[in-house]
């Protein structure tokens, strides 16, 4: 697929799973979190840009193959990321990272994705993935202001 995505140089957002969707969620293990999640992406990245091709956003993949505890060091070790040189995007919106921890379903978890949305920005998220465009945009605006004042 690199080769394709490379051909045609259109952005990628490369994400980590361990596992497949069928086996993802299925005892998730890691030593390191953070250090293996980041590793993978950077051998793919590796792969990618010698293929000339820089059109990268990262994912760490949240909920794909990992316990709401690895969720949380990945968002709390998210600027380690930045290492890498490409953007990175936030997928939490409603997911169980969020109803595990605060006893909500995916229906009642705005609240929750706000707060874990802003976290996301704060260190260093730069791209959303949401349900909730409206509640998602003004996070972006808060935190902007924020930075700026």
């Amino acid at each position: 697929m690199f080769e394709v995505v490379s051909k045609l140089d259109v952005a990628y957002v490369l994400m980590h799973m361990q596992g497949t969707p069928q086996t993802m969620q299925q005892n998730p293990e890691y030593g390191d979190v953070v250090f293996e999640v980041k590793n993978e992406l950077e051998q793919k990245v590796n792969r990618l840009t010698d293929l000339n091709f820089k059109n990268i956003i990262l994912d760490v993949g949240f909920g794909f193959g990992k316990t709401t505890e690895h969720n949380y060091q990945l968002l709390k070790q998210l600027p380690q990321f930045f290492e890498l040189g490409f953007p990175i995007l936030a997928g939490v919106s409603r997911k169980s990272m969020i109803n595990k921890v605060i006893h909500t379903n995916p229906v009642t978890a705005l609240n929750g994705t706000t707060v874990l949305n802003t976290i996301a920005l704060l260190n260093g998220a730069s791209i959303l993935r949401v349900h909730d465009v409206t509640e998602a945009k003004q996070a972006i605006e808060l935190v902007e202001f924020y930075r700026a004042s």
